[in-house]
């Protein structure tokens, strides 16, 4: 983005940022206000008779080293609400295999007489993530200088917007099947303040036990930091939030991998507050009427899903211990490392005034048309909760299924499944996939083509280890196999067959297999299928008995399973179950 002599830095480099507050059940009541900075004093004085702050801390430390896989995700039995406010950066960089400091401009080391240049080519996945979290994407942006000093910047100063933002006002919907902790209920609509562009800092690599090591290969990538506003009162909620960005992100080609790819990385800033004061009794800050609950600690660099909800607990029972033994809380920048039951120190955090934003005087204003807003968003590709809902309205699928099918290979496997369909049409175009005009079948065949592709393929995969690719089973030799499952010209049996030899890489043409091989099914006489169910009846009369007097169909599979084991490739399931109902007296429906 700031950098024009960048000169293999990644084309779509997304820093995003997500800040939200959250409330979290403690132990004792404590009057906590919010303070700026570090405050290292306490406000209260702990009873003569009380342990000493530091026993307390070396008993807990103790204690969650001898059970460091628990982190207490509750806290039901107390009293005191904690807050989380959480800050998500997603990047894309250059590939992990170039040696450090191969790819750096005179800018990146800033070195006099550099200058920074806008680049054009962030401008695209910057709008695509803005309009995905629904943001008002501003006609006229501007750069401000960010200034602190640490080793991975060496100007002394970030160029980010801070006055005058890309885009504001967004929001994101979270539902049920995003995995939303329970207490939040079905849905919660979290606020995006604001989405704004910023330059990226050198990687710190570190040479235990005391060296540092700076690649600047990095440094100038542009980023993306989103914002949000403090409305997540969950670690599971906020780490759902993630994921939900991420996917967006990815929909609409903002970002091309995910957090365990080093795509996307997340800071988390946590706070608490005492349960029972009520806002008016607080005089700490306020934003657009939320108040900013206690002190907050930042945590850098979380680079997972689970890192995110697991530090957020972390961190808010360190801050609950400290506050009911009479602490403080400081303003500062904390690490956490995956299976921890801690946070740990890195160093004090500065306040909004003491980095001196200024306009940077090197970049001029970003001036967007709506012409181009516009055109980008009639182009914007489908979002997942459009995809699902979709799936479940027009294709029948289960909430479930829908989701996993979006989410799989990052849509992948869902692009795979709309291939089958069309080929599926093409094989016989009088269908209608999603089987709108009949009610009670509605979207049988997109549930047995989603089946297909989400367990059938699934097992394979899982059974041989393999990566998914479509070219494993092509769209048009699945489609055949349903199709031809369907018209009852295979059984069951041999339509798992031949999906498992293509599969495995069998190339001939599926109707060939079945045309040398004489898998083509040859059914039995209808007087055999009575004679065999009657048969079976008599041998189970008493669920023969449960299923004709007390209604109890679901177990009619039993007695169909078996006449396709005995049938030996000549059943036909749905003839057999008709049968067995006609025979037991129980109406078609």
């Amino acid at each position: 983005m700031l950098n024009a002599t960048v000169r293999h830095g990644a084309s779509s480099n997304i820093q995003r940022r997500i800040a939200n507050y959250g409330r979290f059940p403690v132990e004792a009541c404590y009057n906590h206000q919010s303070i700026q900075a570090r405050r290292l004093l306490q406000t209260q004085v702990p009873p003569a008779d009380s342990v000493p702050f530091r026993k307390l801390l070396k008993d807990e430390a103790k204690k969650r080293k001898s059970n460091p896989s628990k982190i207490d995700a509750s806290d039901t039995g107390r009293v005191i609400d904690s807050a989380s406010t959480n800050y998500f950066q997603a990047r894309a960089r250059a590939s992990a295999n170039d040696q450090p400091n191969t790819h750096v401009s005179y800018f990146d080391f800033a070195l006099p007489g550099s200058q920074p240049l806008f680049q054009k080519g962030t401008l695209l996945p910057a709008i695509c993530a803005a309009l995905a979290l629904k943001c008002h994407i501003q006609n006229r942006s501007q750069f401000d200088r960010k200034h602190y000093f640490y080793a991975d910047q060496p100007a002394g100063y970030q160029i980010t917007q801070y006055y005058q933002p890309f885009a504001v006002n967004g929001s994101i919907l979270l539902h049920g099947y995003d995995g939303i902790a329970r207490e939040d209920g079905d849905m919660v609509k979290i606020g995006i303040k604001q989405v704004q562009l910023e330059q990226d800092t050198a990687k710190t690599l570190l040479h235990p036990p005391s060296e540092a090591r700076l690649d600047f290969n990095r440094v100038s990538h542009p980023l993306i930091e989103i914002i949000t506003l403090p409305q997540i009162h969950q670690p599971q909620t906020a780490a759902a939030c993630v994921k939900k960005i991420q996917a967006l992100l990815q929909a609409v080609n903002a970002v091309t991998t995910g957090m365990e790819l080093g795509g996307l990385r997340a800071d988390v800033n946590v706070s608490v507050r005492q349960r029972n004061i009520s806002n008016a009794s607080i005089n700490g800050p306020q934003h657009r009427g939320q108040i900013l609950l206690g002190q907050r600690t930042e945590i850098k660099n979380l680079s997972s899903i689970k890192a995110v909800e697991d530090a957020i607990i972390a961190e808010r029972n360190r801050q609950i211990l400290v506050l009911e033994s009479g602490g403080t809380i400081e303003g500062e920048t904390r690490g956490w490392t995956l299976g921890a039951s801690d946070t740990v120190k890195l160093r004090g955090k500065e306040g909004e005034v003491d980095y001196r934003y200024m306009p940077d005087p090197d970049l001029g204003p970003l001036l967007l048309s709506n012409n181009l807003i516009d055109h980008v968003a009639e182009r914007l590709p489908g979002l997942p909760d459009e995809k699902i809902e979709d799936l479940v309205e027009h294709h029948g699928l289960t909430i479930k299924d829908a989701k996993i099918l979006v989410d799989l290979e990052d849509g992948e496997r869902l692009d795979y499944f709309d291939e089958i369909c069309k080929e599926f049409v093409a094989l016989r175009p009088h269908s209608t996939i999603s089987a709108q005009t009949i009610p009670k079948d509605r979207g049988r065949r997109s549930v047995t083509i989603a089946n297909w592709v989400l367990h059938e393929l699934g097992g394979l995969l899982s059974s041989s280890q393999a990566v998914f690719s479509p070219s494993k089973v092509p769209a048009k030799d699945l489609a055949y196999i349903i199709l031809m499952l369907e018209e009852d010209k295979i059984t069951g049996r041999t339509a798992k067959q031949l999906f498992a030899r293509k599969f495995h890489g069998d190339v001939q043409d599926v109707k060939t297999i079945i045309e040398r091989e004489n898998l083509a099914l040859v059914e039995m006489p209808e007087e055999q299928y009575v004679a065999m169910a009657r048969d079976l009846l008599n041998q189970n009369p008493v669920m023969a008995a449960q299923i004709s007097e007390k209604g109890q169909t679901g177990k009619l599979g039993f007695f169909i399973g078996q006449m396709m084991r005995k049938g030996e490739g000549k059943v036909v399931a749905k003839k057999a179950e008709a049968t067995f109902k006609r025979l037991l007296g129980i109406p078609s429906q």
